[in-house]
C-alpha cells in the first residue's frame, strides 16, 4: 500500500494514474499540512477513485487545541459527512503530551462512520506504546497510525517503527504506517527492518523533492517494485 500526499486535483490525477494506493490530501504542506478548502475537497473527491483521507487540522501551532479549534475541525468533518465522504487525517493531545481521549470520545459519538488516519502528533507523546493502546481501544474508527517512530524521519525512528508493527500485529490494532522521510535511496532498507503493510510518501517521489513540482513516475514506479 503505497500512499502519496497531494494538494490539488492536479496531483491527485497523476497519483491515480501512476497506481497510487491511497492519498492523503491536505493544504499548506509547507507547515506539515492543514485543512484544504472545501472547493480542492469537492474536485478531488470528484476526479479520482481510490481513497483519499482529507486532513482535518485547523492550524500549525502544534497538536493541542481548545475548544474553538475542535468546534472548527468538527465542522469541517460534519461537511465532510453531508459530501458523503469520511476518511479523515486528524490527531490531538493534552497538555501532558498522552492522546486527547476526551476528543476522540466526542468526535466518535458524532461522527461513528470515520475512518482515521491518526496523524504525526503520535511523535510528540511521551510514550508510544502507550499511546498505541491507547489508539487501540478506538480502532473501530482509527484504522492506522502515520509515524516516524518518534523521531524527526524514518531512519532515525526504524527501530522504533519496526518494535511497532510488531505490537500491532500482536493485538490487532491500527495499522502503523510509516511516513516522513521516506524515498527510493532508503525505503528498501526500512521495508527489510519494519515490514509494514503501508507506507506514506511526500516530497521523496517528487521530482527534485519539490512539492512545486509533480510526482516523478520513475521514482514511483522503483519504489512500487521494491514493496511488490
Amino acid at each position: 500500500m503505497i500512499e502519496c500526499i497531494v494538494e490539488n486535483k492536479r496531483d491527485a490525477i497523476h497519483a491515480e494514474k501512476l497506481g497510487v494506493n491511497r492519498l492523503e490530501l491536505v493544504s499548506a504542506i509547507a507547515v506539515g499540512g492543514l485543512t484544504p478548502s472545501h472547493g480542492t475537497i469537492k474536485t478531488v473527491l470528484k476526479s479520482v477513485h481510490i481513497p483519499v483521507q482529507v486532513m482535518v487540522r485547523p492550524h500549525p501551532y502544534g497538536f493541542v487545541y481548545d475548544t474553538y479549534d475542535k468546534e472548527v475541525m468538527l465542522e469541517e468533518i460534519a461537511f465532510l459527512n453531508k459530501l458523503g465522504h469520511h476518511r479523515i487525517v486528524i490527531g490531538a493531545l493534552r497538555d501532558n503530551h498522552k492522546i486527547d481521549t476526551d476528543f476522540l470520545d466526542q468526535l466518535f459519538k458524532k461522527f461513528p462512520e470515520v475512518d482515521v488516519t491518526f496523524h504525526r502528533a503520535f511523535d510528540e507523546v511521551d510514550d508510544q506504546m502507550e499511546a498505541y493502546e491507547t489508539l487501540t481501544r478506538y480502532s473501530r474508527n482509527v484504522k492506522r497510525i502515520l509515524t516516524s517512530g518518534g523521531e524527526d524521519n524514518c531512519s532515525a525512528g526504524i527501530i522504533n517503527l519496526s518494535k511497532l508493527v510488531q505490537l500491532q500485529r500482536e493485538t490487532k490494532g491500527p495499522e502503523i504506517l510509516p511516513g516522513s522521510g521516506l524515498d527510493v535511496d532508503n525505503i528498501t532498507e526500512i521495508h527489510e527492518a519494519v515490514q509494514a503493510k503501508e507506507y506514506h510518501f511526500g516530497r521523496g517521489v517528487r521530482s527534485n523533492k519539490s512539492f512545486e513540482k509533480g510526482f516523478n513516475k520513475k521514482t514511483v514506479d522503483e519504489i512500487k517494485r521494491i514493496l511488490k
